[in-house]
């Protein structure tokens, strides 16, 4: 692990200049300078299998707005080479016009596959002229109806079919984000092979997130933590625009419905950085961190929600919530940097893997941007930079859930044993003041040894109803508040030489002595029940719980304490299952 000095300057690096990347993308709209010397046209020969595009490509540079390929024809002058090797023309808001002269040697006869390995691109309509005629055409593109596209491709790809000769290409191509523009001219055989390369790569790294969000949700499911479903956010989001960036969204997921494409890659960036807010306030929250932070790292996340809104609802348009992804994808990082290099330094893990996350995410932003602005050649690793580093930093804040996670157990082995020595210490349950299962012990043990048939003992089993739903929606803090609450109303109810404890989490055992009879203790029992029927006040508001008894009588039901419990338990589980908030009476000893 470096150094957190090195990593926090590593990260600061990363994401400034992912910053710097994506100001320069938003602001500039023109590409890089077009190199001279490329060459007059493609040549397709036997010996070559596959041809790359990019270098014989021509781009129209005019000031008269194309209609059609006979236009394009009749001012081919106006097509310059393209921008270096980079395969990319940068962001173009406008539809433009590409032309390929292309020539067919002997022997390279026969079908070719144009693929434009960059499926996000909208729409591109193709036209295949020789001799002044059309002798092929095709329209591809993400936005592109399925029953019109003749390739069910990620990516735009067409078959043409080549005899020898000239041929003249001419492609329009529009989007709505950046002109990335990796062509290449195969063989059947060749594009295949690395179709499916391509597509074993993307199953891959898809089935791995998919992994990662079902262990995420059913870790929430089993500990209640959020920062579970927090990470399921996050992920989500990263997975969806991975799908929309590499086709297999519109190919296998979403396809049926093209109207999902228009705003897949939006959406799914916005929700992934409302993740991001979430899951590093929640990993960073602690009493070092100011209440401004925390705020502003929620309100991050409610601004992510409202813009993906607005969007869907045609409120703003895709430039606007470009420029704003621009900048809220990388605010959750920055402002959590301070945080973590301060965890960091002091030795914590947690810090130390935010910190090498980011950096990866640095990088792959770094190198999607140097991309897009053609600053970086498109090759397989720069166009998979982001997602590879969008994975490694799914895997690395799968670490802090980890990390956490250990954490959270320590803690309550912890908690468990100091419980287990303040039992041992005292005979009062520290939350209610109420006698423990210790102290209820030694009053059995006390007034037992007394019951005769004029002098009952009566043994109540009180469990709560609808304890958990409440301490699952408000709280533990709101759940303790409320059994203080529960114990001082049980302490109303009955007599001062009564006693009344805390045995479990939302269960009590009430022990009344001295009573005349059986009719005596089952009228108690409903006093106790009716005293729930009124609502407990909870930090100013209004909660409702029931209460299920079930009650054991000495020395009718017996005089061993623990049988007496027993079925004391048995009665009261019976009210539960026969609907709860009732009296049940323990089964009459058989005679």
């Amino acid at each position: 692990m470096l150094p957190a000095r090195w990593l926090a300057w590593l990260v600061g690096w990363c994401l400034g200049a992912a910053v710097w990347g994506v100001a320069a993308s938003a602001v500039a709209q023109t590409p890089t300078p077009s190199v001279q010397g490329a060459p007059a046209e493609l040549v397709l020969g036997p010996s070559a299998p596959s041809v790359a595009v990019w270098p014989a490509l021509r781009r129209y540079q005019g000031d008269t707005p194309l209609r059609d390929w006979t236009q394009a024809s009749l001012l081919r002058d106006n097509f310059v080479p393209m921008p270096g090797t980079h395969a990319t023309l940068g962001l173009q808001p406008e539809p433009v016009w590409l032309h390929l002269p292309l020539r067919v040697l002997p022997g390279a006869e026969g079908v070719w596959v144009l693929d434009i390995d960059y499926p996000p691109l909208n729409h591109v309509s193709l036209y295949l002229v020789r001799n002044d005629m059309v002798v092929a055409q095709d329209k591809m593109g993400s936005r592109v109806p399925r029953d019109e596209r003749r390739q069910p491709a990620r990516a735009p790809t067409t078959q043409l079919t080549l005899s020898e000769g000239q041929y003249d290409l001419w492609l329009q191509v529009q989007t709505s984000g950046a002109m990335v523009l990796p062509m290449t001219l195969s063989r059947p055989a060749v594009f295949y092979a690395r179709t499916l390369d391509e597509q074993m790569l993307q199953g891959l790294l898809t089935g791995l997130a998919l992994c990662l969000l079902c262990y995420s949700l059913a870790q929430w499911l089993s500990l209640r933590d959020s920062l579970f479903l927090k990470y399921g956010l996050l992920l989500s989001g990263s997975l969806a625009f991975s799908l929309h960036m590499f086709g297999v969204g519109r190919q296998y997921v979403w396809g049926a419905w093209p109207g999902v494409e228009v705003y897949a890659s939006g959406v799914a960036a916005l929700a992934a950085a409302a993740g991001s807010f979430l899951f590093i306030e929640h990993t960073l929250r602690g009493p070092d961190q100011a209440r401004w932070w925390r705020l502003a790292m929620r309100g991050g996340a409610a601004l992510c929600g409202a813009v993906a809104l607005g969007y869907v609802l045609g409120l703003l348009p895709l430039r606007v919530v470009t420029a704003l992804m621009s900048v809220l994808g990388v605010v959750p990082a920055l402002m959590g940097l301070r945080g973590a290099f301060r965890r960091a330094r002091a030795g914590d893990q947690v810090g130390l893997t935010l910190l090498l996350a980011w950096a990866v995410y640095g990088l792959g932003t770094a190198v999607m941007i140097g991309v897009i602005r053609g600053w970086m050649p498109v090759n397989f690793w720069t166009q998979h930079a982001f997602q590879f580093s969008a994975t490694l930093d799914m895997l690395l804040f799968m670490r802090v859930l980890g990390l956490r996670t250990h954490a959270m157990a320590q803690a309550a082995l912890q908690a468990r044993h100091d419980l287990g020595v303040m039992a041992s210490l005292a005979h009062t349950d520290p939350l209610t003041g109420l006698p423990n299962r210790r102290g209820l012990n030694a009053a059995l043990a006390e007034v037992l040894p007394h019951a005769s048939p004029g002098r009952l003992v009566a043994l109540y089993a009180l469990d709560l109803d609808g304890f958990k739903p409440v301490n699952d929606r408000f709280g533990h803090d709101v759940g303790d508040e409320l059994l203080v609450a529960v114990a001082q109303r049980l302490r109303a109810h009955i007599r001062s030489s009564d006693l009344v404890a805390r045995v479990g989490g939302d269960e009590f055992v009430l022990v009344a002595h001295g009573l005349p009879d059986e009719r005596s203790a089952h009228e108690l029992g409903l006093k106790l029940c009716d005293a729930f029927v009124s609502p407990f006040e909870v930090l100013g508001a209004p909660v409702r719980v029931g209460l299920t008894a079930g009650y054991a009588l000495a020395p009718v039901d017996g005089h061993d304490a623990v049988d007496l419990l027993r079925r004391a338990d048995a009665a009261m589980y019976a009210g539960k299952q026969a609907g709860k908030q009732r009296l049940v009476r323990a089964q009459p000893v058989p005679v």
